[in-house]
C-alpha cells in the first residue's frame, strides 16, 4: 500500500464526507477490474463514508481479451454506485469505425483486434475482407447499451483540489479551457512538466510498473493488459492510498 501526501503547507484535498476511487487503464482486462472492484466493495464495507464516488480513467478496451465483458461490468455496476466514465484514446476508435470503416487499420495497430474478437467479429483473413464489412459487423454485434455507454463518456472530471483525465492536460492553459485531443493523448509535454497545473491531475494512458505520484500529477496507469497490475487510486481528505 502507497500513501502519497503532497508537500508544502497548501495540501490537496478532496471535501469532507467524500472518497474517490479512481481506477487506471483497464483494457480489456475483466479478471482485474473484478478484483479491483471487490476491493473497493469490501474497503466501503469496512470503511463507510457518506459520498463515495468511483472515477474510472478511460481504456476499457483493446489489448486484453475481455473488452466486451467489461463494459458489461460497468454497465451493470453504475446502476448501483455514483461512477464517472472518462474517455480514453482507444474508445475513440471504437466510437470512429461505426461512422468511418477507414480507420480500422489504425485502430487494429491500437489493439483493437481483440475488442473485435471479445465481440464475436472474426477477422479469419484481413485482406480479403472490406473494412466497411467488419464495421458493419462490429455495428450489428455491438449492444445498445454498449454504444450509448461509448458516446456517453466524459473528457474530464475535477473534485476538490484534483483534476481527473485519461491522459494529461498541455501545460499553460487553464484546465478549463483544455482540448479533448490534449487531454485523450497528450505524453511528453505533459510527462515532463514540472509547475503546477492548477489543481493535481490524475491521470493513466503513460503505463508505469508503479504508481507515479508527483507534486503536480498522479499516473495510475500501471500497464494491466501486459504487467496484471490494475491500480485503483483512494483519495480522502488530504491523503491519497493505492487500494
Amino acid at each position: 500500500m502507497l500513501v502519497w501526501k503532497k508537500a508544502g503547507a497548501a495540501k490537496a484535498r478532496i471535501p469532507a464526507g467524500q472518497r474517490i476511487y479512481a481506477v487506471g487503464d483497464i483494457h480489456g482486462r475483466a479478471d482485474l477490474l473484478a478484483a479491483v472492484l471487490k476491493r473497493i466493495d469490501d474497503d466501503l464495507r469496512t470503511r463507510p463514508v457518506a459520498e463515495p464516488l468511483q472515477i474510472f480513467l478511460g481504456d476499457y478496451i483493446d489489448r486484453g481479451p475481455q473488452s466486451r465483458t467489461v463494459l458489461d461490468i460497468l454497465i451493470e455496476r453504475r446502476q448501483q454506485h455514483r461512477m464517472v466514465l472518462l474517455k480514453g484514446n482507444h474508445e475513440l476508435f471504437a466510437i470512429e469505425i461505426l461512422r468511418n470503416p477507414a480507420v480500422l487499420d489504425d485502430w487494429i495497430k491500437m489493439g483493437g483486434l481483440s475488442t473485435l474478437l471479445s465481440y464475436g467479429v472474426e477477422l479469419r483473413d484481413c485482406g480479403s475482407i472490406k473494412e466497411t464489412e467488419i464495421a458493419g459487423a462490429f455495428r450489428r454485434v455491438l449492444p445498445e447499451s454498449h454504444q450509448d455507454f461509448f458516446l456517453h463518456l466524459t473528457a474530464s472530471f475535477s473534485c476538490g483540489d484534483f483534476f481527473f483525465t485519461h491522459a494529461g492536460v498541455r501545460p499553460g492553459i487553464p484546465l478549463h479551457q483544455q482540448r479533448e485531443q490534449d487531454l485523450l493523448w497528450i505524453r511528453d509535454e505533459f510527462l515532463s512538466h514540472e509547475e503546477g497545473f492548477g489543481k493535481i491531475v490524475v491521470h493513466g494512458h503513460s503505463p508505469s510498473t508503479e504508481p507515479e505520484f508527483r507534486a503536480n500529477r498522479i499516473n495510475i496507469d500501471t500497464g494491466a493488459y501486459a504487467t496484471g497490475r490494475l491500480t485503483c487510486l483512494v483519495l480522502e481528505g488530504d491523503e491519497a492510498v493505492c487500494l
